[in-house]
């Protein structure tokens, strides 16, 4: 069984709670059912981005993505990802999270 963590930053905030708590119910619903899944190994359709980043891809909402590294065999999610348009932005955001989390955890 993974553990999922949520990355927070220094002031205690964590990017996607902050985007979790903005979203509809039903599609927080579909997110937290695959997060179930996810911690039972079961990634579902997920991409590698490069060798500490990859992406959990959502076929809702606006085909969202939600970007995570992995650290002793525990998931920590780093940000959100909004969708498709803003994927270039995320992923520079998450790689600069990914060196916050080598520096601190």
């Amino acid at each position: 069984m993974k553990e999922i963590i949520f990355y927070t930053d220094t002031n205690g905030k964590s990017p996607f709670e902050e985007w979790y708590n903005y979203l509809d119910n039903s599609i927080r619903l579909r997110i937290d059912k695959r997060l179930q899944r996810i911690t039972l190994g079961n990634y579902g359709d997920y991409k590698v981005i490069d060798s500490e980043l990859k992406e959990f891809r959502f076929a809702i909402g606006k085909g969202y993505r939600i970007y995570f590294t992995e650290k002793n065999n525990v998931i920590i999610i780093i940000t959100n990802a909004g969708d498709k348009q803003t994927q270039i932005q995320d992923i520079k955001k998450a790689k600069e999270i990914i060196q916050d989390i080598k520096e601190r955890y």
